[in-house]
């Protein structure tokens, strides 16, 4: 049963206590703290539900956690509860809905005598409702209802938490336009529904702030604006609910944030409060006759009491002018309309549009002949509004879902237009809404049951019922966190100026009595000098320019020509000293910029010295002046100092992470948790710094390696690196700075020149950095394509195999072989026949079709399916003509095909399994048994055929009875995958379940149930007794099949895995995931690590096809890429000592803009075809002679 909430979460301090920066332990009022999930529903130990996502509690408590001395106050407004819906966007595109409340709730007294907190305190708590549907007044009145439920004097009938496993578990989602869901909490009753799938889209907001707070000539600008796709930032003192917002580009701000340093170029800025839009590029105007149209209709909507003046009847009455929507309060019917409005617009602005829609290669929709025609009705020139409406990604993805979908007749802009043309009303469009919607009603028969007028009440928000296990972790923190809170109390950590004192007296002993005196006196003396520029510098006026005065070029030349470096690191030091005195960091923006520029003299002259503790100092002086400083100057962190080279030196932060290490080591303490809290400090250094995503995750992943962290902490950690670039990029943009060469000054670089090509491919690698912030306010996509291939290559010289390095095989231009340096012609041909979207893609091989004569002419045909209910035949070596064939008989998508010799497969939605022979295109047989649509089909060997089905069963046909011969294997839920073994009998199948199910057919047993996955299993792979499986968990395992055993877990991917291949010729894996990545795995004897990426796709991988030598790979963006491993020659020890980093990257195709479902392909011919949306097939050959 599908549910409306997914999950209840709780959020807040746990009893392991760090501060947004990393450091442990209490720290006192007025800082902030990390969140963490304390509780949930279903349990985390629940094997049908997967995890909620691990970024779940930095989201809704994003400034952090605060303690206070005090409770709620109702004489306090700022101690009133907050209640704010999220949405977040998962890797797959997937959106979750959250509701959240958050409130000060009492600090648990285990947690106030470990850390010593002063008692009767109060910290930040989030309660959070997760749903997958959009319904977000139905999901904010439950929490609320749960939330007033737990602190109501009257108490409720059942424990809080037995009431929140009740609505989560049985509250179902309603069928959308057909039932109404009734639930109570206590004693208030709760509806939800999802309106009609032929209605409009599910919006479960209302448009009244919006026409509330804007006048209509800025509510037009502002819906150009986002028709547009311009990037917007919402301003209101108030919370707008507009958070899943049409375009990825816009976001909302609070009005008490200062913008007024900030770079908006571009940037469309609308503040509710005035009533007023700003932007820096103009919006262009709706052109006539749309506009008067519209803003006439919005005026009859807003303002129904107000008429012209020419048609007034009487003299004017003042009384008569109604406000907004007349006497009527604005209401469900208001949305509709306005929206109704918005779509007749549509209507008329876009007539006749469908007369220019192409389905062919090069182009979609024929944007000149439509704008040529348009000025011939209109008899004016061209408008810029409709011709960049016409370039737009949404335009385009709206035909592109209509383009042969077989679904046009829910297309309401169509319908509109068809029923405009023929006078009716545009209501009736629209489902009909007297048909009443199915009640069902969800009780909870336990209330009341649980003893004789039963009350609990709750001073605090209660805890879960934990198991012993979760018990005793909890224990063994507290315990540790209160031995090194006394630990601490008689030894006082040693600070780098204690460090740098001990190096002082280190240096005296070694050197002559007299120069070490003299040296002295020289460093006191700059030390000394340095305090009274620097305070000198602090307090210069606001009228003085610190980038022109004596103390900034002082400081500076003192920086610059010290040799020894005391000028740099007196300097760093000088602010940590001053910082650490009480210095809130109050600094004005020219202020800001100057020291900033100091601190980047002094690290660029400590790289040239390797001068580390010096870099290392700046680093967290730097981030440290940020978070103190109150006036929020525009300037993320450290991203003023991005142009330094050190940064994308991985020596750097091996140091920099031995360095966290050594200050926090703790033997109490679980060394996994331990380098996971150093990583994020360091992750959130490079954030900071504007480290692309792909550049900082490779730094922490390489380091995250070599101290073997389980793949639990490499999600943790992938997830909040996503998480903190989303922030940075939301509010900053990405940063166009490129790193300048330090060659003259840095540390001795392995790079060479020829690395640093400005042609290699871009490298995009975070699937949840692809959400829509990470696009907000960022001019220019290109800026993504970063050094990321750049940082592995130098990656070697650290001395460490334990990672992907440029020895490895990343592909590099000159690490091609002579054969692949060649220009090659390539062939791309686009096959025509399909009028809806490629669903269903197979190549026929040499092995399915040998026989004792030899290969059969049929070897290399691709045989694809479609939303269009046909199975089509496609003849390669017929140029021209290729389609050799058309197979009807299917009545919905075709979704699995498969071939032999004599017979073609397929699997539909239809629920059937239809056999045709393959030369003379007859239909053969129907097998029917499935109760829902087949996901998977196989031809064996003996007119067998083996299916699997969204109804959990896997079947074994016998074509020549025409029946099922067994049901072969069950699962608990829709199978998605399957491998057979024709040799053995061995099958494995998996899917929704998160269950790798195996089974002996001949023996007629299931051998084991492997169990690990959290999600959806994608994919899998079996080859002798290794099975390989990718799942949505953004993790691929490879288990054993006859041990059942799991032998590894491959977690480097950050999203979720879509494809897997082995290659057992050295027993390699090839992984490919949603975040574009493809990832060649090496098994050794310490087991199997990544030893090398390759970064040339930019959406998700969908398909990878392996043979001995060749390699073909297939990705949702049109893109596809052709591998090549040498063949071993005599006297060449090539094949053996590379292995899997001996795959190099052979050619790709030029790539079109389409959106590709399947991709397959002939290694032996050198052919890889896709399949896309629009139901061309895009057919590559790469003619090679070897």
């Amino acid at each position: 049963m599908a549910r409306i909430f997914e999950y209840f979460v709780v959020c807040g301090i746990g009893p392991e206590i760090r501060t947004l920066d990393g450091n442990r332990g209490f720290h006192g009022t007025g800082v902030m703290y990390l969140s963490s999930l304390l509780d949930q529903f279903p349990p985390p130990n629940h094997s049908l539900y997967p995890p909620p996502p691990p970024q779940l509690s930095t989201c809704v408590l994003p400034a952090g956690v605060e303690f206070y001395s005090s409770g709620f106050d109702a004489n306090d407004a700022s101690t009133s509860p907050r209640s704010y819906p999220i949405v977040l966007t998962e890797g797959d595109g997937s959106k979750i809905y959250v509701s959240c409340i958050a409130f000060r709730d009492p600090v648990s007294e285990d947690i106030a005598e470990a850390y010593h907190i002063p008692a009767n305190s109060f910290a930040d708590k989030c309660i959070c409702l997760v749903s997958r549907l959009p319904s977000f007044r139905a999901i904010r009145s439950a929490l609320e209802e749960l939330f007033l439920l737990c602190f109501s004097p009257n108490g409720s009938s059942k424990p809080l938490w037995d009431v929140i496993a009740h609505i989560v578990s049985n509250v179902p989602l309603p069928n959308p336009g057909k039932d109404r869901v009734l639930f109570a909490i206590e004693n208030c009753l709760l509806s939800v529904e999802a309106p009609p799938k032929d209605g409009l889209p599910h919006a479960d907001i209302s448009f009244q702030p919006l026409v509330q707070c804007l006048d209509v000539d800025n509510l037009i600008k502002l819906f150009v604006a986002v028709l547009l796709e311009r990037r917007i930032l919402l301003r209101s003192n108030n919370g707008v609910d507009y958070i899943d917002a049409p375009t990825p580009y816009m976001m909302g701000l609070h009005s008490g944030v200062d913008t007024s340093g900030l770079t908006m170029e571009g940037v469309v800025v609308v503040d509710l409060e005035y009533n007023r839009i700003t932007t820096s590029e103009e919006i262009p105007p709706i052109p006539e006759p749309e506009r008067s149209s519209l803003r006439e209709e919005i005026m009859q909507l807003l303002y129904p009491n107000v008429v012209g003046i020419d048609q007034m009847d009487g003299p004017y009455n003042a009384s008569e002018k109604s406000s907004i929507c007349g006497n009527k309060p604005w209401g469900e019917d208001h949305d509709l309309k306005l929206r109704l409005i918005f779509l007749k617009f549509f209507a008329s602005l876009l007539s006749g549009y469908r007369n220019f829609i192409e389905n062919t290669a090069s182009q979609v929709f024929n944007t000149q002949a439509f704008l040529r025609r348009r000025s011939r009705s209109t008899n004016q020139p061209s408008e810029p509004m409709i011709t960049q409406f016409l370039e737009s990604n949404g335009f385009l993805d709206h035909l592109e879902r209509g383009l042969g979908s077989g679904e046009n007749n829910n297309n309401l802009l169509d319908k509109l237009q068809d029923a405009i043309g023929r006078g009716q009303n545009p209501i009736s469009i629209l489902p009909s809404s007297l048909v009443e919607p199915e009640i069902i009603t969800i009780s909870d028969p336990d209330v009341g049951i649980s003893g004789s007028g039963a009350k609990y009440t709750y001073d605090r928000f209660p805890s879960n019922i934990r198991t012993e296990e979760q018990e005793e972790k909890r224990r063994q923190i507290l315990a540790a966190a209160s031995g090194a809170f006394q630990y601490s109390g008689k030894h006082t950590p040693s600070s780098p100026s204690i460090l740098a004192g001990k190096s002082s007296k280190a240096e005296k002993s070694l050197s002559p009595l007299e120069r070490a005196a003299e040296r002295e006196l020289m460093v006191l003396d700059i030390k000394v000098k340095l305090q009274g520029l620097w305070l000198r510098l602090l307090k210069l006026g606001a009228t003085d320019d610190p980038l022109s005065s004596f103390e900034y070029g002082t400081i500076l030349a003192m920086i610059e020509s010290d040799a020894e470096g005391i000028g740099g690191s007196g300097f760093v030091e000088c602010i940590r000293e001053h910082i650490h005195s009480g210095w809130h960091c109050l600094l004005t923006q020219e202020q800001f910029i100057a020291v900033k520029e100091l601190l980047k003299t002094a690290i660029s002259r400590a790289t040239s010295r390797n001068d580390v503790m010096t870099i290392r100092d700046a680093l967290e002086v730097s981030a440290e002046m940020y978070k103190k400083d109150a006036n929020n100057v525009s300037d993320y962190i450290q991203r003023h100092l991005i142009s330094i080279s050190i940064w994308e030196e991985l020596r750097f932060w091996e140091g920099y992470f031995d360095y966290l290490m050594e200050r926090s080591s703790s033997n109490s303490t679980n060394y996994a948790s331990l380098v996971t809290t150093q990583l994020i400090v360091m992750a959130s250094h490079m954030v900071g710094l504007g480290l692309s995503d792909t550049d900082a995750w490779y730094l922490i992943e390489t380091i995250a390696d070599k101290n073997n962290i389980g793949y639990k902490q490499f999600i943790k950690l992938r997830g909040f690196l996503s998480h903190t670039q989303q922030l940075r990029v939301a509010y900053w943009g990405i940063s166009s700075i490129k790193a300048q060469s330090m060659s003259s000054l840095g540390l001795a670089s392995p790079r060479s020149k020829e690395v640093m090509d400005g042609n290699q491919p871009p490298a995009e690698a975070s699937g949840v950095g692809r959400s829509w912030v990470q696009s907000m306010f960022s001019r220019d996509t290109s800026s993504r394509s970063n050094s990321f291939s750049r940082v592995r290559r130098w990656a070697s010289d650290s001395g460490s195999s334990a990672s992907a390095t440029n020895e490895n095989g990343t592909p590099r231009k000159h690490d091609l072989s002579a054969a692949g340096q060649k220009r090659i012609q390539t062939n791309v041909r686009i096959l025509r026949g399909h009028s809806g979207a490629v669903t269903a893609l197979h190549c026929v091989t040499r092995r399915e079709v040998w026989d004792l004569v030899g290969d059969r002419e049929d070897a290399g045909l691709f045989i694809s399916g479609s939303t269009d209910c046909s199975v089509k035949i496609w003849d390669p070596s017929l140029r021209g003509s290729e389609l050799r064939a058309t197979l009807k008989g299917h009545t919905r998508t075709i979704r699995a095909i498969s071939s032999d010799r004599l017979k073609v497969v397929s699997g539909s939605d239809d629920q059937s399994i239809l056999v045709w022979d393959k030369q003379t295109t007859q239909l053969l047989e129907e097998l029917k048994g499935h109760d829902g649509q087949v996901s998977c089909v196989r031809m064996l060997s003996g007119e067998r055929v083996l299916t699997a089905a969204h109804d959990g069963t896997v079947k074994m046909w016998d074509v020549r009875t025409d029946t099922c011969v067994a049901t072969v294997g069950r699962c608990s839920s829709a199978v998605i995958c399957m491998e057979y073994d024709d040799s053995t009998g061995i099958l494995a199948a998996a899917g929704r379940d998160v269950v790798a199910n195996i089974w002996d057919i001949r023996a007629g047993r299931q051998m084991h149930k492997l169990l690990g996955h959290t999600k959806w299993i994608r994919s899998m792979r079996m080859v002798g007794d290794t099975l390989v499986t990718g799942s949505d968990d953004w993790t691929a395992r490879a288990w054993s099949v006859s041990q059942g055993t799991c032998e590894a877990v491959l977690a480097c991917h950050a999203g979720p895995i879509l494809c897997v291949e082995y290659s057992p010729l050295d027993r390699g894996i090839i992984t490919g995931s949603i975040d574009g990545l493809l990832r060649f795995w090496e098994n050794e004897e310490g087991g199997i690590r990544c030893i090398k990426n390759v970064t040339i796709h930019t959406a998700a991988v969908l398909s990878i096809s392996a043979g001995e030598h060749w390699l073909g790979i297939g990705a949702a963006d049109n893109s596809m890429s052709l591998f090549h491993r040498p063949q071993e020659r005599l006297g060449s020890f090539s094949s053996t000592s590379l292995k899997m980093a001996g795959w190099q990257l052979y050619r790709t195709p030029p790539r079109t803009a389409a959106v590709v479902r399947c991709v397959a392909s002939d290694l032996e011919r050198k052919r890889i075809c896709s399949g896309g949306r629009n139901g061309l097939l895009r057919l590559w050959e790469a003619t090679i002679n070897i």
